[in-house]
């Protein structure tokens, strides 16, 4: 049985009560698809009400915390903060596309101490604490998640984000390439051992803080696009520059030679 704080147990409720709308607004967007009118003011509203409400619901758990979001411009200057998306993969849900996720991450002093990944449609919730290990919610039991024991880079499942240059070098490694639009929940993913590696380019921090959390937490392993030497990771360097691979110790080397060609 996974410990769950209050701090995280507080955020976990905050993002499923701000989430309890998404059922309805995802089938009103399933409908709008073939609406002359269209559906991209309805999704906009959309996402101003969750970030709204996290907004609110963060408050009360740390008051004294900013709530910075991926609509607004990031305060690298703040060392303790909530680092929010409220809709993960926003082009996926304004199209009806049931791949996007709510993120949600407690950063203090810098350093990633809680994260929530949650994709409400197919109702999964990822969640970690530093120290504590990375968990995915069950009924009865959590399920305590660990990276995929994956070897052999050209079988390795890859999540990637559209970059052309990254793609096209990743190729050569592997053809497993998968490219959802949702970086937080591919990174939730690799610490479930569904994806063998995950690589995010131009990323707002506010979408891969709580993966990386979860990642970490589930034995694997976070760089920065462009470094080569694995032996040591700079988490925090990774998270504010965006551009960061993800995987595990067997794959870790060869992963960064790829995507920094």
């Amino acid at each position: 049985m996974a410990y769950i704080s209050p701090t995280l147990t507080l955020i976990i409720n905050a993002v499923k009560k701000t989430a309890t709308a998404f059922g309805r607004d995802f089938n009103e967007l399933e409908h709008l698809q073939n609406s002359v009118h269209g559906d991209k003011g309805f999704a906009q509203h959309a996402y101003d009400k969750v970030q709204k409400n996290l907004q609110e619901e963060l408050g009360k758990i740390k008051s004294g915390f900013p709530v910075l979001c991926t609509s607004g411009n990031f305060d690298a200057k703040a060392d303790s903060y909530f680092a929010v998306c409220p809709i993960d993969g926003f082009a996926n849900f304004a199209h009806g596309n049931a791949d996007f996720a709510v993120s949600v991450a407690l950063i203090e002093h810098n350093i990633v101490t809680a994260a929530v990944v949650y994709s409400p449609i197919s109702d999964e919730l990822f969640f970690a604490e530093k120290g504590s290990g990375a968990f995915k919610e069950g009924f009865r039991n959590h399920e305590r998640l660990r990276v995929a024991a994956c070897k052999n880079a050209e079988k390795a499942l890859t999540a990637v984000t559209n970059d052309a240059k990254i793609l096209q070098n990743l190729t050569s490694l592997t053809s497993h390439l998968r490219i959802s639009g949702v970086a937080s929940l591919d990174l939730a993913y690799l610490a479930a051992g569904k994806l063998d590696a995950v690589v995010a380019t131009n990323a707002n921090p506010c979408t891969i803080a709580a993966g990386i959390l979860l990642v970490k937490e589930a034995g694997g392993y976070v760089f920065a696009v462009g470094e080569t030497d694995t032996r040591s990771e700079n988490l925090q360097n990774a998270l504010l520059g965006g551009n960061i691979f993800a995987t595990n110790e067997a794959l870790k080397q060869k992963i960064a030679e790829a995507v920094a060609k």
